[in-house]
């Protein structure tokens, strides 16, 4: 197996780290007081991924059974447990825990047992924001075929 193709063609490398610090405030706030924090967008890795921080707050939330068609999803449980789907049953996923779903895989997420912390990281680095903040607002006011086309636009397809 070898590497992929180059991403950079330079010869003396740039300055292009970037640094998210820790006491950020959450980009996106859910009505039950869930939190969303963006780490890494699309935008800033040059689509290579996307890489958040979710916080549960408390009441139980998650998406049930779904799959995407163009991108991977991997979760890491910081604190707490984490329900994950796999296909075939829920497992519960505690702190150090992580699981990755290719494109294609069926899976969901949910915080059963309370509070909860992990990162969701996607490849590539597909603009889930406007989908976590479209969430956040709610969508309820959405007809029937106006739900369908908004997660066809977001890649989720449910079960």
């Amino acid at each position: 197996m070898s590497y992929p193709p180059p991403l950079y063609d330079g010869e003396s490398g740039e300055v292009s780290a970037h640094v998210v610090r820790a006491g950020i405030e959450p980009a996106t706030v859910y009505p039950n007081g869930n939190k969303v924090f963006y780490l890494a967008q699309g935008t800033e890795t040059t689509g290579t991924f996307g890489l958040y921080r979710w916080e549960f707050a408390g009441p139980e939330s998650g998406p049930a059974a779904h799959f995407h068609r163009t991108i991977t999803e991997s979760f890491y449980i910081l604190e707490g447990t984490v329900s994950i789907y796999d296909g075939k049953a829920w497992v519960k996923c505690h702190a150090g825990d992580f699981a990755h779903v290719p494109a294609g895989g069926v899976h969901g997420f949910r915080n059963e047992d309370g509070a909860a912390k992990m990162l969701l990281h996607f490849a590539p680095g597909a603009p889930r924001e406007a989908y976590f903040e479209a969430l956040a607002e709610g969508i309820g006011d959405m007809d029937q075929d106006q739900y369908a086309a908004f997660m066809a636009e977001h890649d989720n397809h449910w079960l």
